[in-house]
Order: structure tokens, then C-alpha cells, then sequence
């Protein structure tokens, strides 16, 4: 019988690590983590949390790929909140798994204030691939591309570092990151010939704009831009019909939308299904 390419993954908090003012890493870990395939990258997985006075989390176990469908018909009280993060590290051996949080403000969002308050033995669950090569990654550069570009947001930091460390020695890469705090500046190793740009707060589009080091359409470039929705836009009809990329070269992801919260984003999934 074929396996599922997703599956549900029940593990509990080991530890939570204050990178700097804007990051908080959760560590997880389980048993079960054995059949947990990360492919790299910018590897998503879906982590579902207890609501406020749940010892247990609340999914559709056993559902497999119908589990969507039957999280929706679960109380909207009573069913685990879900949130989309990308796989910081996963240590197989150690079954250990980090999660990296972006906190913004004072932690208003429910995610971030349990990834600010998590204690060791909270249970959580998370829904994700069972088979490397799985849809949860993005990041996917051609076979003859030979320069990359990669720009985002705090958001999308942890994702940037999964890239980095994929990437092939030598391949030039151009990044761009834009974060909260000077201090959430971090090492991020690569093999890749890679020239990383720190920028502040709010300056990601004014700083691709105005560069003249992006790839140019008489190369084989591919682009990675993720981070606030309406950001990302942007700089996609930069890319495209500014710069001259070909479109099917452009990957983009909308990680959040100023002003909308997940919660509102998901029942209007819910809404026209």
C-alpha cells in the first residue's frame, strides 16, 4: 500500500531558545519524528497548537489526505489552531525538530504567544511529509539556472537559511533580508557564492528597486521572493515586467497579509470550498 505524502505527527515541546528581540526557536521532538521527511529548502509543514485549557491536540488523526475536509467539520472551538511554518532543522537521529518563530510587536497572535511561552512538555502536533520530494517545497530552480535571487521579510528568514544550506557550492546567489531588529541578523551558512543585504524594517522594496545588481534576462536566473503578501507582489511585477524575468522564474509566496490574521484567511478557505 502507498504511504500518504503527508501524515500527522504528535511531539511535545523539548526546549524554547531566545535567538534575539525578534525570533524565539521552539525546539520539538518525538518518536514519531522518524517518519518525518524534510525536503530542505523552504520545507512547509502545517503545526497545530491546543487552544487554552487543552492537554491534547485536537486534529482529525487517521484521516489522511481527507484530513482537511474533517478539520473543518470539528467544532471551530473546540479543533487545534493551525498555523503554516517552515522547518528551521531536523535532526532525524535526535528526533528533534526547530521551529523558528518571527515575534512581531507585543506577540499579539496566538502562535507567537505560545512560542513565547511554551513549556517543556506542551504537546503540539505537526502535519508534514513523509516523502522528501513532497508539495510543501517552493523553492525549485531549473536545471540550467545560474544565478539566484532570494528576498524576504522576517517571516521568511527561516526559510532563506533552509535555502542557503541547500544550495550547490558556487552558485551565485543575491539575497536580500529585511528584519525587525538589527540584532535578529543572523550567520547563515551556504556553500553558495552568496552576497547578503541586511536591510531594516520596511525597506525591502525601496532596496530592490533601486538595485542595480539583479539578474538580468540574458542570463538563467531563477527568484525566490516571500514575506508580506502585498510586498511580495510588488516585487514580483518588478521582477517581471521591470526586469525582464521570465514569469514561470518567479517563485513568490504571500507568508502573511498586514492587517488579516491566519485565523480569517482559513475560514475564508473554508468559505468557498
Amino acid at each position: 500500500m502507498a504511504t500518504a505524502p503527508f501524515d500527522f505527527f504528535d511531539v511535545r515541546v523539548l526546549r524554547t531558545t531566545r535567538l534575539s528581540p525578534g525570533f524565539v526557536r521552539v525546539t520539538v521532538g518525538g518518536r514519531s519524528l522518524a517518519g518525518f521527511a524534510s525536503g530542505g529548502r523552504d520545507q512547509r509543514f502545517k503545526l497545530f497548537l491546543p487552544r487554552p485549557g487543552q492537554d491534547e491536540v485536537a486534529i482529525p488523526r487517521g484521516q489522511g489526505t481527507d484530513w482537511w475536509p474533517a478539520w473543518q467539520r470539528m467544532d471551530p472551538d473546540e479543533r487545534a489552531l493551525m498555523r503554516t511554518y517552515t522547518v528551521r532543522e531536523l535532526r532525524r537521529e535526535a528526533a528533534e525538530l526547530d521551529i523558528d518563530f518571527a515575534l512581531h510587536g507585543d506577540c499579539d497572535g496566538p502562535a507567537s504567544r505560545w512560542a513565547a511561552t511554551a513549556e517543556t512538555g506542551s504537546p503540539v502536533s505537526l502535519l508534514g511529509p513523509t516523502e522528501e520530494d513532497n508539495a510543501g517545497v517552493d523553492f525549485r530552480p531549473p536545471p540550467d539556472t545560474d544565478q539566484v535571487l532570494i528576498a524576504g521579510d522576517s517571516s521568511a528568514l527561516p526559510a532563506i537559511a533552509g535555502i542557503l544550506a541547500w544550495l550547490p557550492a558556487g552558485l551565485p546567489a543575491l539575497v536580500w533580508i529585511e528584519t525587525q531588529h538589527e540584532a535578529d541578523r543572523q550567520h547563515l551558512p551556504t556553500r553558495a557564492d552568496a552576497r547578503i543585504t541586511w536591510l531594516p524594517h520596511g525597506q525591502l522594496p525601496s532596496a530592490l528597486h533601486a538595485s542595480r545588481h539583479l539578474p538580468t534576462a540574458d542570463t538563467s536566473p531563477y527568484a525566490w521572493v516571500a514575506g508580506e503578501a502585498s510586498c511580495v507582489r510588488d516585487l514580483r511585477r518588478h521582477l517581471v515586467n521591470d526586469r525582464g524575468l521570465d514569469r514561470q522564474r518567479v517563485t513568490f509566496s504571500g507568508y502573511w497579509r498586514r492587517e488579516t490574521s491566519e485565523d480569517t484567511l482559513i475560514q475564508q478557505a473554508i468559505a468557498t470550498t
